[in-house]
């Protein structure tokens, strides 16, 4: 984090409102009830392990707020993140630790949206820019299974 003192994050705790899984690059995201983190790597059967963008996760009044600056109703499987959370704020959360049910997410780095996403609709791109509405990325640090409805909450 920089230096001084950044606005942190404060709502918490949040929970889990959906869950996705990306079987291979460019396929559609299949919504999923439960799954399976592995420290290091990400979840299990996505296309994305390793490095640090092991999971992606997108705050559900974001995602609203982004799509009615548009005018649309849009599917968030849409934006391609892993998890969708319920009550949780991560402007400036880059560096904090994240539980959610049993598992430890170390909050990377704000997920720029890909420009592939203004192929779905003109404009959603900007409009994820603004406020991290994009989501975040993050590396799975303690592993572990999640499941719709736990809850997701800041530990640092």
């Amino acid at each position: 984090m920089a230096t001084g003192s950044p606005e942190l994050p404060a709502r918490s705790p949040a929970d889990v409102v959906a869950i996705w899984l990306k079987p291979r690059r460019g396929s559609p995201m299949q919504r999923v009830e439960q799954a399976d983190l592995v420290a290091g790597r990400g979840l299990v059967g996505n296309a994305d392990q390793g490095g640090r963008r092991q999971i992606t996760i997108i705050d559900e009044a974001a995602w609203r707020a982004a799509t009615d600056q548009l005018g649309i109703a849009l599917d968030p499987a849409e934006r391609r993140a892993n998890l969708m959370l319920r009550g949780i704020d991560f402007r400036n959360s880059r560096g904090r630790m994240l539980r959610i049910g049993n598992c430890t997410i170390r909050i990377f780095t704000e997920t720029r949206p890909c420009t592939k996403l203004d192929k779905i609709r003109p404009g959603l791109v900007a409009v994820l820019k603004d406020g991290w509405r994009g989501g975040v990325t993050g590396e799975i640090v303690e592993g572990g299974t999640i499941h719709i409805g736990d809850i997701a909450s800041w530990i640092a």
